[in-house]
């Protein structure tokens, strides 16, 4: 289930459980996956669908050779198969939509 406050609209979706978002990645949506990296806050956008990630990247202006291959392994079945990310800070990091909150133009 996606995290609550996770504005609908957008092209990705966060999710409370690690395993939701990997499954939901698996499934060729886009998982964004916060996290802290040498003390700044960081996500990386994961799918296996490759052409949704640079479309992505394209409409806020990554370059496409930034985006990562890694392949990642389904929860569901333990088989690994083909995924990239990208790896997303600083002015590319999504704002971190408020708890409940429907409007994408307010953050926490």
């Amino acid at each position: 289930m996606p995290v609550e406050g996770t504005a609908k609209g957008l092209p990705y979706h966060e999710f409370e459980r690690r395993r939701d978002g990997m499954v939901h990645a698996m499934d060729g949506g886009l998982w964004m996956h916060r996290h802290v990296w040498k003390g700044k806050p960081m996500a990386h956008l994961v799918s296996t669908d490759k052409a949704k990630l640079l479309e992505y990247g394209e409409v806020i202006g990554i370059p496409a050779a930034r985006l990562q291959y890694k392949p990642l392994k389904d929860p569901r079945t333990g088989v690994r198969r083909e995924a990239w990310h990208w790896d997303l800070g600083g002015p590319f990091l999504p704002l971190l939509i408020a708890k409940g909150d429907s409007d994408a133009r307010r953050y926490a």
